[in-house]
């Protein structure tokens, strides 16, 4: 079998999620290539040198730059904040490495054309590239793609998706490069609500053509952060401005005709990761909620309707996408899993010399949808998407 080196720059929150998913990946699916754990990177060596060591990462370095001009890495794993994104990425891609990129693409839509357009070139070269929409792979997720698909819906008329957090309800805090613009790019929009812009567009296989949107920060100042871990941390003396959204709410028709409406907000209090998609259509309706991943709910509309009713299908079963590798039925798959997923669906591609998906011109679609969504809140009208 042949070794395929990693490199992967950011140990945070999402490096730690990354970083379990290319430990596990090999030990529970079969995949066509070995996906090495050679190095990874960060700016602060000795917190770098602890998150490998914990993580069980071979190597360190705090140069990007001589991460991916490593002869040991052929495939660059981008867990950085959105501003250096594109840097990355396009370097990594014009080195004739293969990238997987956190979400969302990038911070703007320029930088999202500019990673695309290298993507595309990369790929008449055999370079590959995946951007992380990883609730695509929670196998109801995918279950529900593939019952659309087989037009068990019929026409699609209605999508309703929320992203409901409340990690910073809390006015006190503390700031993190996420509630920072110039970092991040946007904030409970570009965080969570790129998600549910991807999931439903991934489900209806449809796009999103137009949007009239509404963006509001409640809390305009906070302390700013003296230590910071993951989502949490501890708040110092001084304050800062918060510079990004904190919450989103759009209106939207896709190209279909069908009609949307999308929630994102980090301060629904009481809820932690409240993902909820419900599609409507001629023939039924499907419902899913990550807080019970699981689950996904289907309502046929042809059934006699002394009987019919929304079933509750546990997505467990081998026959349902990804399951099969893992255990026995009902014995649940958790968040950790789609990050598995998303390594094992790249890894074959690459061995297969097939595209995978998300591409990054899928990421370029979230983003322009990102941006209208902005562009529309600033301006109080609806606001067209280009094809």
């Amino acid at each position: 079998m042949t070794n395929l080196g990693i490199g992967l720059i950011g140990y945070a929150f999402m490096g730690a999620a990354h970083s379990q998913a290319w430990r596990s990946a090999p030990r529970f699916f079969d995949l066509p290539l070995d996906p090495r754990m050679n190095v990874l990177g960060g700016r602060n060596a000795e917190a770098v040198q602890a998150a490998a060591t914990k993580l069980g990462w071979k190597e360190t370095e705090t140069d990007w730059r001589k991460l991916i001009a490593r002869d040991d890495v052929q495939l660059v794993d981008v867990c950085t904040p959105g501003d250096s994104h594109a840097e990355i990425a396009i370097a990594a891609l014009e080195a004739g490495k293969h990238v997987l990129c956190e979400k969302p693409l990038a911070n703007t839509v320029e930088e999202a054309e500019a990673m695309t357009a290298a993507a595309e070139k990369a790929r008449a070269q055999g370079i590959r590239s995946m951007v992380g929409f990883t609730y695509r792979r929670v196998p109801a997720i995918a279950l529900a793609r593939q019952l659309v698909a087989d037009g068990k819906l019929g026409t699609i008329r209605h999508v309703r998706a929320q992203y409901l957090q409340d990690w910073i309800a809390d006015p006190e805090a503390p700031l993190s490069w996420r509630l920072d613009k110039e970092k991040a790019g946007s904030g409970a929009l570009g965080d969570i609500g790129a998600h549910i812009v991807d999931m439903t567009q991934f489900i209806t296989g449809d796009t999103i053509g137009e949007v009239s949107a509404r963006l509001e920060t409640f809390v305009k100042e906070r302390p700013v952060a003296a230590e910071h871990s993951g989502l949490s941390g501890t708040a110092g003396a001084q304050r800062g401005p918060v510079t990004v959204d904190d919450a989103a709410v759009f209106l939207a028709q896709f190209r279909s005709g069908a009609l949307g409406v999308f929630e994102a907000t980090r301060f629904a209090t009481g809820r932690k990761n409240a993902i909820r998609i419900e599609i409507n259509g001629s023939l039924g309706s499907l419902a899913f909620d990550f807080e019970d991943m699981n689950l996904l709910h289907y309502y046929d509309a042809t059934e006699d309707s002394r009987t019919a009713g929304f079933r509750r299908i546990l997505a467990t079963e081998p026959d349902h996408p990804y399951v099969a590798a893992w255990w026995p039925p009902g014995h649940l798959l958790g968040y950790e899993h789609g990050f598995t997923h998303q390594v094992v669906d790249l890894v074959t591609a690459i061995a297969e010399g097939a595209d995978p998906e998300p591409s990054f011109a899928d990421g370029l679609r979230v983003q322009r949808v990102l941006a209208a969504v902005e562009t529309s809140s600033a301006s109080r009208q609806w606001q067209e998407i280009p094809e």
